[in-house]
């Protein structure tokens, strides 16, 4: 068994944790920020009162897709159990669609099976989940670097303020902000191969609680696109749920959905949107910008830049939330490499990070790259919207996935296909494989309008800002 140093009590961290640490590796959590959470049953509590200065999206819309679900029912049931007791609703992507739309539940339909609940919460849970299953965590310590045997092994981590923490394997989910890039070259190993760019979106968030319990009706699927901007809605626990308004970075005619009376007169324009913002307000509009989308990879030019250290989630790979797939995407991994740590021992430190590379490689980084190519299209798309022109790509596969969507709302078979992808448990190739699919999408789809579901047009959206 290894001595192993997760960094980050995030969701990653702590799924990570709860992985290796049941497959009963000694497991220490290092985390920056010193405050833990309160018991899991507290929900107000951590909403209200936890701080988590270190992460910047901590009171911001989370939803967990279907594929994370599958992934903790299966791996950490302990987890699976534990969240519906403290509020955390249960919802099926398929069941909260109209019935006309998506006819009547069938068998198999509860692969679109979740649960959801608002990121501390979330938090909580796993971390209580961590500490019964003996994971150390030790908050409020800062590491600054790492240490190595003197040439490119990494043996542990430097922190702050008291003595190096030595491992076996240090594992990085250290999130967006992972330091990890510089914290190799300071100890003399070459710069990981990344590549990055601002992912081009911004968000505008406000989230709400209901009297009753009761969430608004769900008319349409959770992520809705209009004319020059994107609406998320995204149930969570104990009665509350959030909206998100995304629009593209450099439209600056839209920046007064940073005020909440303008963010309400635009929701209004919005038949479907408009019942979720019908509610009472725990948040302001919280706005997340300047997001990137990067991929880091520890093997260069078929040489790993340093051994006993690898990075998961989105300190590996991170890409516009809009589609909630970082947490999927970090229990993917976690699980490659729990099952990597049963294969090959860590003290074999080159094929270990090859290993992880090679895997990561194979099964993650096709799910990074068309979350990419979905974002780049829809930016551009946006920009299209802004010009008041109509965005005709050259990749086919793009209109395909818009006929996708506007023939899902016609016929149940294809609301299921649709549904699959943004589920995170099906991928194009798969869904428009299946016999008949491409034909019927064309016939449904392809003529259909660039936006089907009801919805200002640009001029109308600039009407309701001004």
């Amino acid at each position: 068994m290894a001595r192993i140093v997760v960094l980050g009590a995030g969701l990653a961290g702590l799924g990570t944790a709860l992985l290796l640490a049941r497959d009963r590796h000694e497991v220490i959590v290092v985390e920056r920020d010193p405050a833990g959470p309160p018991p899991p049953a507290e929900t107000d509590t951590a909403w209200n009162d936890w701080q988590r200065r270190g992460v910047n999206q901590f009171r911001l819309p989370h939803f967990m897709l279907p594929r994370w679900w599958q992934l903790v029912r299966e791996q950490l049931p302990e987890v699976g159990d534990a969240l519906p007791a403290v509020g955390a609703r249960r919802v099926n992507l398929i069941g909260m669609l109209p019935e006309e739309q998506r006819g009547p539940i069938r068998p198999g339909d509860e692969r679109f099976d979740t649960v959801t609940a608002r990121r501390p919460v979330l938090e909580a849970v796993l971390s209580a989940a961590a500490a019964t299953a003996g994971v150390t965590i030790r908050r409020g310590v800062a590491v600054t670097g790492l240490t190595t045997d003197g040439h490119t092994r990494v043996t542990g981590v430097l922190t702050a303020a008291g003595p190096a923490i030595p491992a076996d394997l240090v594992v990085d989910c250290g999130g967006r902000r992972s330091a990890l890039s510089a914290w190799l070259q300071a100890a003399g190993a070459r710069a990981p191969a990344e590549e990055r760019s601002d992912s081009g979106f911004v968000y505008h968030c406000r989230q709400f609680r209901s009297g009753t319990g009761e969430l608004p009706s769900a008319l349409a699927n959770l992520l809705h696109h209009y004319d020059s901007l994107s609406a998320i809605t995204l149930p969570g626990d104990n009665g509350t749920w959030s909206v998100v308004l995304a629009t593209a970075s450099r439209d600056n005619a839209l920046r007064g959905l940073r005020e909440p009376s303008r963010w309400h007169a635009a929701i209004a324009r919005y038949p479907l949107l408009a019942p979720w913002a019908d509610a009472e307000p725990i948040s302001g509009v919280d706005v997340m910008a300047g997001i990137e989308d990067r991929c880091r990879r520890l093997v260069v030019d078929g040489d790993p830049v340093a051994t006993g250290v690898v990075a998961v989630g989105d300190a590996w790979a991170c890409t516009s939330p809009s589609v909630g797939r970082g947490a999927s995407m970090a229990m993917i991994q976690a699980v490659l490499l729990r099952d990597l740590l049963r294969e090959t021992d860590p003290a074999d430190h080159d094929k270990f990070a090859r290993g992880f590379d090679e895997a990561s490689t194979r099964v993650v980084e096709p799910l990074y790259r068309a979350t990419v190519w979905t974002d780049r299209h829809r930016l551009a798309e946006m920009a299209a919207d802004a010009a008041g022109t109509s965005y005709q790509p050259g990749d086919p596969r793009w209109a395909m996935s818009k006929a996708l969507f506007a023939a899902g709302l016609a016929d149940p078979d294809l609301a299921r296909g649709y549904a699959s992808i943004a589920a995170f448990i099906a991928t194009p190739d798969e869904v428009f494989g299946a016999p008949g699919v491409v034909d019927r999408v064309v016939a449904l789809g392809m003529g259909a309008p660039r936006y089907p579901l009801p919805g200002a047009t640009r001029t109308e959206l600039l009407a309701a800002l001004s």
